[in-house]
């Protein structure tokens, strides 16, 4: 007999005066926690295979089931900890490379809760945005040296491609394949209500997407998955993704029992095929190759698209982003390493990056000492939780922000972190059939749509709390932030005061 050295994380707890022995959580857990008796009279329980997804506690008519932590002590060791040692055991199990979703859940310090925001008093009076004009529209593409205009007005310079946001919360990239179409769809039908993007992440364009292709962005990444002019075309704009933060330096791996027949034909690639992007473009190896793509896509769509990069926040990002701007970019992406992801290596998801808190400031003033701020737009990513963050990563140099973790929360997830496994209970990170179709996009894009709602209002109080009334006054005004709790050094880097000053 085997010895387990792995004790399970949590325990469901079932009140035996309250079960009925209706059997829903045998139906709705797709981990097989929960079985019938062999005279099929009784439910139990295996709590080895819980998630904590909350599938069964959330769906339970009599309310009988709770899920607890699972205590087992070990001896006290502040450098083994017991989960580095049940780490141990797994990859001594399986000879394999631990593999983990969503962001990162060390306890690394979160800026955006250390930066506190100003507000008017007597000399600068506060905004009602109730009932004063409050504009969050934004603007994101290539910015024009100078412009020229006639007497009348009207301006004689031809302007680049530009896209025209109602709300400065985009929808960051998921691909399909990662997440299920009906997922992908709620994002689509939101951000069509709300005039903003989603992002098809790397997984191609399904044709149930193609009434959404004038608020989709589409990707090129390393391993070039359904890309062709068409899927282009149906964008409003092109982000060439060369690294991700939760996973910088790293390729995309999805798995082939992911890859279905709708799958296979998005991404081009034979059903039940890995589908394995490289870590890097195999055409990209210098700023010069990057600005071969950039241009050859532009010429791809006759000029009419900006061009995104997609960079993962690393030590080095304020000279990468610079070079990135020289190369041709309209709009650079920097993912901090809180980001989330359907599946990375566990200790590069952990190891890996720096947060985009301190990557956007440093990119911000770099491209601002090289006054070529106004060519560009900045797009933060990775782990925006409220209004709060959006307002404060504004205030430090972004232009929009993209999200991802937080629309997902609003269609169901839990944050069980077991997206790779595709056996998501809320349909969203999975494509078997009984799965997906728990998620309906005619229901979810409407809470999808009330949260993003609700952070515009409370980003237009927080403005006119500050006596400012656009978001383009706020942008890279850092003077409307103060720190706590923070060093010098990263006061300084962030480019902001500490409160009291």
């Amino acid at each position: 007999m085997s010895v387990n050295y792995i004790p399970r994380r949590f325990t469901v707890v079932r009140d035996r005066d309250l079960c009925i022995n209706c059997g829903c959580c045998v139906r709705q857990c797709s981990n097989e926690c929960h079985y019938f008796t062999d005279d099929n009279e009784k439910v139990v329980v295996n709590s080895d295979n819980c998630v904590a997804c909350h599938r069964c506690v959330d769906l339970c008519p009599t309310k009988a089931l709770r899920i607890e932590k699972y205590v087992c002590d070990y001896r006290d060791n502040a450098n083994w900890t017991p989960q580095y040692q049940q780490e141990i055991c797994r990859q001594a199990e399986t000879g394999s490379v631990l593999l983990s979703a969503m962001g990162t859940p060390k306890d690394y310090p979160i800026y955006w809760d250390k930066i506190l925001l100003n507000a008017s008093q007597v000399t600068n009076p506060s905004i009602d945005p109730l009932r004063e004009p409050m504009e969050i529209r934004t603007i994101l593409g290539r910015k024009p040296e100078k412009i020229s205009v006639e007497r009348k007005g009207k301006s004689k310079t031809d302007m680049p491609p530009q896209v025209i946001l109602e709300t400065p919360i985009m929808f960051s990239a998921m691909s399909f394949g990662s997440i299920s179409l009906n997922a992908q769809k709620s994002l689509a039908m939101a951000a069509k209500k709300l005039g903003t993007l989603f992002n098809t992440g790397e997984g191609g364009l399904h044709p149930d997407l193609l009434d959404y292709t004038d608020c989709a962005v589409v990707q090129v990444a390393s391993g070039r998955f359904g890309v062709h002019k068409k899927y282009l075309e149906n964008s409003r704009y092109i982000e060439i993704k060369i690294g991700q933060g939760a996973k910088p330096g790293i390729g995309g791996h999805l798995p082939g029992e992911k890859v279905n027949i709708e799958v296979s034909n998005a991404r081009m690639i034979p059903k039940g095929s890995d589908a394995i992007s490289p870590a890097p473009h195999h055409d990209i190896y210098s700023i010069e190759d990057l600005r071969q793509l950039i241009w050859s896509l532009k010429q791809a769509t006759d000029n009419k698209k900006p061009v995104a990069v997609k960079i993962a926040a690393v030590h080095n990002i304020a000279a990468i982003a610079s070079g990135t701007a020289r190369a041709g970019a309209d709009i650079i992406v920097i993912d901090g390493f809180r980001g989330g992801t359907g599946a990375a290596p566990t200790r590069i998801r952990d190891n890996v990056g720096i947060p985009i808190e301190l990557a956007l400031a440093a990119a911000d003033q770099r491209l601002r000492d090289e006054s070529i701020r106004s060519r560009i737009s900045l797009v933060a990513a990775g782990s925006f939780r409220c209004s709060a963050d959006i307002v404060k990563a504004i205030a430090l140099g972004a232009d929009a922000c993209y999200c991802a973790s937080a629309p997902l929360i609003a269609m169901g997830c839990h944050m069980c972190q077991t997206c790779n496994t595709g056996k998501c209970n809320w349909g969203i990170a999975t494509q078997r059939p009984e799965l997906t179709k728990r998620l309906n996009p005619e229901i979810m894009h409407k809470r999808v749509e009330n949260l993003v709602n609700a952070w515009n209002h409370e980003i237009k109080e927080i403005m006119g709390g500050m006596g400012i009334n656009s978001v383009d006054s706020l942008r890279g005004n850092r003077l409307m932030l103060r720190g706590i709790g923070l060093s010098e050094k990263e006061l300084e880097i962030l480019g902001i005061k500490h409160a009291g000053e």
